[in-house]
C-alpha cells in the first residue's frame, strides 16, 4: 500500500514538471563570432532544429562576423525563412560587425538588431579567386578645397564619357550605379542587388540602402542603420532586446506573427566540440596543410612499404583534406597544378632531372595554392605557402647533391667494386696462379714474381681471372 502511494506521488511530480517545462516558454541563444562558412551553417542550421523540437518562442542570434562563402550564408537564409520560429539577428557585443555575409543575413532575420557601437555593410559580392570586382573601388574623394584629386584628370574625363554614353547626364549630380566591366562581374552584383532587395521587401526595410551596401560597400553604425529602418532594434543587451520586441508583428512563412517575449527564459545553445573541429578542418591553411601531409604520407608509404605509420596518417590526412575541400569553394585549376607540382618534385627525387622537374613542380605547386581558395575572407597564408615551398626546395636540393655524391663514389658492387682490392698470394708464382679476395679463391695473373702470403692489388677483371700486381709497386 505504501509502496503504491510512493509510486502514485512519483509520478504526480513527474507529470507535473513536464507540464511546467512544456508551459515554461524559451529563447534559445546561438552566438556566431567568426565567419560565415560550412562550419558555422552547420551550427546554425542544428540550433533552429533544436529550437523547434523544444518549441522555442524565438531563436536569438548573436553575431560577430566579417563575411564569409555565400553557398554557406544562402543555405542559413533558406533555413531562417523557412523556420517554424522567429529568428532575431542581434549585433553584438559593442564593436561588433556584420560586414558582408553579416548583412545579407541581418535582412533576412525576422527581427534585425544592433547593440550601440556595431556596424553594418560592405556586402558587395567578391569574385572568384578573391578581391573585389573589377570598377568597384572608392570613388576619389574631394580634397578640403572640394576639388577632386588631380592624381588622374584622364579617369574624370573618361566617367564623364561613360556617364553620357550611358545615357546619364554629368551635370545631374546623381552617382552612376555601378555595374562591374565584365559579364560576369555584372551578373554576380545584379544577383546579389535582386537578392538583398528581395530580403529587405518581405521584412520592410529599407531596399535601397541594401542596394546601395552591395554596389558601394557601404556602411552604417547602428544609430544611423536604425534611422534609415535598416534595423528593427538598437538594444543595450539581451534583456534589452527582448523587452522592446515584445508585442512586435513580424512576417514568417505562413503569415504574421505577434511575438511575446517578456517573460522569455534564455537558454544558451553555444558552439560544440563538432563545430569547432569542423571549423578547423575546413580552415584553409589546415586543409592545405593536411592535403600536402597526407600526399607525402602515401609517397613514404609506396617507396617504403611496410612503414604503415606514414601511410596510415597519409590516408587519414588525404581524407580529411578533402572532406574539407568538398565544402570549401575550392579552384580546382589550383588544386590540379598542387598535385602536378608535388608529382614533379617526387619526380625530380626519384629520377634527377637536375632541377628540371624540380623547379617546375615548385612553381606549379605555388602558383596552385594562390589559387586554391576562391574566397576573398578564406584565403591560404602566403607565409605557410612560402614555407612549405621552401621546404620542397630544400629537399630537392639535398635530394640533388647526395646524387651528385653518389655520382663520385667508388662502385661497391660488380666487378667495378673489385678493382683496387687487396688480395693475397696464395702460392709463389710469375705469371698464373691463385688469389684469396674477400674470402674467396680467384685466377690471378701478374706480370711480376709473386711469393706465398704477399699482398696484391686488383687492377683488372678479365671474367674469373684477376690482374694484380705487388701492392708496393702501386702508386
Amino acid at each position: 500500500m505504501l509502496a503504491s502511494l510512493l509510486c502514485l506521488a512519483l509520478g504526480a511530480l513527474l507529470a507535473w514538471q513536464v507540464q511546467a517545462q512544456q508551459g515554461e516558454r524559451t529563447a534559445l541563444v546561438m552566438t556566431i563570432d567568426d565567419a560565415i562558412g560550412p562550419a558555422i551553417s552547420d551550427y546554425f542550421l542544428r540550433g533552429l532544429e533544436l529550437a523547434e523540437e523544444r518549441d522555442a518562442a524565438l531563436v536569438v542570434v548573436e553575431m560577430d562576423t566579417p563575411g564569409g562563402l555565400s553557398d554557406s550564408m544562402r543555405s542559413m537564409i533558406r533555413a531562417m525563412l523557412s523556420s517554424r520560429v522567429p529568428v532575431a539577428i542581434y549585433v553584438s557585443p559593442a564593436g561588433a560587425r556584420a560586414a558582408s555575409a553579416g548583412t545579407y543575413l541581418l535582412y533576412a532575420s525576422h527581427v534585425a538588431a544592433m547593440a550601440p557601437a556595431t556596424h553594418l555593410g560592405s556586402a558587395t559580392p567578391v569574385q572568384l579567386g578573391g578581391g573585389g570586382l573589377p570598377g568597384m573601388d572608392d570613388p576619389a574623394q574631394p580634397t578640403d578645397d572640394g576639388e577632386t584629386p588631380a592624381s588622374d584628370d584622364k579617369a574624370a574625363s573618361d566617367d564623364t564619357e561613360q556617364a553620357e554614353d550611358n545615357g546619364a547626364s554629368s551635370d545631374s549630380g546623381t552617382p552612376e550605379k555601378r555595374r562591374g566591366e565584365t559579364a560576369m562581374e555584372r551578373k554576380v552584383l545584379e544577383d546579389a542587388v535582386a537578392y538583398i532587395r528581395s530580403l529587405a521587401e518581405r521584412h520592410g526595410r529599407n531596399a535601397d540602402w541594401a542596394e546601395q551596401a552591395v554596389r558601394e560597400a557601404v556602411n552604417l553604425t547602428a544609430r544611423e542603420a536604425l534611422e534609415q529602418n535598416v534595423v528593427d532594434v538598437v538594444a543595450r543587451d539581451l534583456d534589452d532586446l527582448l523587452t522592446q520586441i515584445d508585442g512586435r508583428t513580424v512576417v514568417m512563412e505562413d503569415g504574421e506573427r505577434t511575438l511575446a517575449t517578456a517573460d522569455l527564459v534564455i537558454e544558451r545553445f553555444d558552439p560544440g566540440w563538432r563545430t569547432k573541429l569542423l571549423a578547423v578542418i575546413t580552415n584553409p591553411n589546415v586543409a592545405y596543410f593536411l592535403m600536402i601531409i597526407g600526399f607525402y604520407g602515401l609517397i613514404f608509404e609506396l617507396s617504403n612499404p611496410g612503414g604503415l605509420v606514414p601511410g596510415t596518417i597519409g590516408i587519414i590526412s588525404l581524407l580529411l583534406a578533402l572532406f574539407a575541400f568538398q565544402v570549401l569553394p575550392v579552384n580546382y585549376a589550383g588544386l590540379a597544378l598542387i598535385l602536378v607540382g608535388l608529382g614533379l618534385i617526387v619526380g625530380e627525387a626519384l629520377m634527377p632531372s637536375f632541377g628540371i622537374l624540380g623547379i617546375g613542380g615548385i612553381v606549379a605547386f605555388v602558383i596552385g595554392s594562390v589559387m586554391l581558395m576562391d574566397a576573398d575572407t578564406l584565403n591560404i597564408s602566403l607565409p605557410m605557402i612560402g614555407g612549405i615551398a621552401l621546404l620542397a626546395a630544400g629537399l630537392m636540393l639535398w635530394v640533388m647533391t647526395r646524387f651528385i655524391g653518389l655520382r663520385r663514389r667508388v662502385p661497391r658492387t660488380g666487378q667495378e667494386e673489385l678493382v683496387d682490392s687487396e688480395a693475397t698470394a696464395l702460392e709463389d708464382f710469375a705469371g698464373q696462379g691463385h688469389v684469396r679476395l674477400m674470402g674467396e679463391r680467384w685466377n690471378a695473373h701478374s706480370t711480376r714474381p709473386l711469393t706465398r702470403g704477399q699482398t696484391v692489388r686488383v687492377t683488372a677483371v678479365d671474367g674469373l681471372t684477376l690482374e694484380v700486381e705487388p701492392l708496393d709497386d702501386s702508386s
